[in-house]
């Protein structure tokens, strides 16, 4: 009301002949100083408003990642069956270990083992992967029973992780295969030594560019 009052009086002011000229210049210089200001005000209310959207959006972004917890909580169910899998395959290797020869006593063992590598893959999948892409786990960091590389395996180190204990799974099957052949080297046995040599040589690959990209960051 009183910007509307002020606004007319210098319109008035300024049209009128018989006033003083300076008394018509202050006018329409108040005049002017309030156009400048209002519109300055609506600037800072549309700044206001763009910033309320950006941080809504960046928000809702950052809170995205809680999207892959279920998948963790996935894996962590997985890591339940195959203990479940492992009691199976572990009674009905030992209930036969009497009458078992050597052959298929190794047979036994390194199907646990592999058994047990999947499990720490899994494992290293859900810790790294969790406190990596979605929030650190307080719960272990005052923990007397946390290991020691969690916290601390990056993206990279998870990747070398993974196709590590990949190769290593890789070796085992190969053994129990070269174990059960009995003559000659099958086409299915081809194709697994393929594939292992591809999980080694895919292993080397990402320690050398892993090497590469530390050397290229900047030493303090």
């Amino acid at each position: 009301m009183k910007n509307r009052s002020c606004h007319r009086w210098a319109a008035d002011i300024s049209q009128a002949d018989h006033l003083d000229p300076n008394l018509v210049f202050h006018a329409e210089f108040l005049q002017h100083m309030r156009i400048v200001f209002a519109t300055l005000i609506s600037m800072a209310n549309k700044k206001s408003r763009m910033y309320q959207v950006e941080h809504f959006i960046e928000k809702l972004l950052f809170g995205a990642r809680w999207l892959l917890a279920p998948f963790y909580l996935g894996l962590t169910f997985a890591l339940v069956m195959m203990l479940v899998k492992f009691a199976q395959q572990f009674w009905s290797f030992a209930k036969h270990i009497v009458d078992t020869d050597v052959h298929h006593m190794t047979l036994g063992i390194l199907g646990l083992l592999d058994l047990t590598l999947l499990g720490n893959l899994i494992l290293i999948v859900i810790f790294a992967g969790y406190e990596n892409f979605v929030s650190k786990i307080g719960s272990a960091v005052d923990s007397e029973d946390r290991p020691q590389w969690m916290g601390s395996v990056d993206y990279s180190g998870l990747k070398i992780k993974l196709i590590g204990s990949l190769v290593a799974i890789s070796v085992i099957e190969l053994l129990k295969d070269f174990m059960d052949a009995n003559s000659g080297v099958s086409d299915g046995l081809k194709w697994r030594i393929g594939i292992h040599i591809t999980f080694v040589i895919s292993g080397v690959l990402f320690a050398v560019m892993d090497y590469i990209a530390e050397a290229r960051k900047p030493h303090k």
